[in-house]
């Protein structure tokens, strides 16, 4: 029975010398990482929500630094009965969210990369090395975009007009500053990915320069709607410095790249006028 298994699993890599996996079992393979993603998301709230009360407190304090200046009254309001309720089951998820980050970012990625070669495997592993701490930074440097946010936008109130803010809204608002820091921090190693897979080129990522400042400065004004340049230029310096330490990297692997393939007689390259 041995035999004629190892005879069976001999016949089908025969087959299948490429180990491709049919749409079923994509299907399959996703679900299980949904759920384990899911179980992993889960878990963190379960500790979101016990870390809910600190949480809040550190979110709230923009609100508290506007009432202490003595111009106007800001406070969060809970409108309805269940708003506490509601808004601790949506904070807790939301920290699970960033907790579980390792986990679900890793199924994700695994799900993705099953067809690489071993060495762009390694790459998918400095990719998430790189990708975690780096959202987390992003996220971390929203906290300090915040205050000047909700005061800048506060400040449009009209003179003895108070600021009562809905507890949901105020958490949304907060949310999206947050993601938004993150996954920005983020674009430089997805360009160096692309660059370790030979899809983007150092050259052409030097010769569209002017369009990424662009978009990295309207990036910013969207993902900080203030009326004071100080919260856009906190997202706007570190994304640029990170955007020029992935140039450089690329321009590095790129150099790498075409030494090897010189010594190949294989290199190609149409996006270098130089060569």
């Amino acid at each position: 029975m041995k035999e004629h298994d190892d005879g069976r699993s001999f016949s089908g890599r025969r087959k299948n010398p490429e180990r491709k996996m049919p749409v079923v079992g994509h299907l399959v393979e996703l679900r299980n990482r949904s759920f384990i993603a899911a179980i992993a998301i889960i878990l963190g709230a379960v500790g979101g929500w016990f870390l809910y009360d600190p949480v809040l407190d550190i979110l709230q304090e923009p609100i508290r630094n506007i009432r202490a200046s003595g111009d106007r009254t800001a406070e969060i309001n809970f409108a309805g009965v269940a708003s506490p309720f509601d808004l601790k089951i949506k904070l807790a998820f939301f920290i699970g969210i960033f907790i579980s980050c390792p986990i679900w970012l890793y199924e994700l990625w695994a799900f993705i990369v099953p067809g690489l070669t071993k060495k762009e495997k390694l790459y998918s592993v400095g990719f998430l090395g790189a990708a975690i701490p780096l959202f987390l930074a992003g996220s971390t440097m929203a906290f300090f975009a915040l205050p000047n946010a909700v005061k800048a936008l506060t400040s449009f109130t009209p003179q003895g007009g108070t600021n009562i803010i809905p507890a949901q809204d105020y958490l949304s608002f907060v949310m999206v500053i947050i993601v938004v820091f993150g996954l920005a921090f983020v674009l430089p190693v997805l360009m160096v990915g692309l660059n370790m897979l030979g899809i983007l080129s150092a050259v052409r990522i030097q010769k569209s320069w002017r369009v990424i400042v662009m978009i990295v400065f309207l990036f910013a004004a969207i993902a900080t709607p203030t009326p004071d340049a100080l919260s856009m230029f906190f997202l706007v310096i570190p994304m640029m410095t990170l955007f020029c330490v992935a140039w450089v990297i690329c321009a590095l692997n790129d150099g790498r790249r075409k030494k090897r393939l010189i010594a190949q007689g294989l290199w190609v390259d149409p996006d270098d006028p130089i060569d």
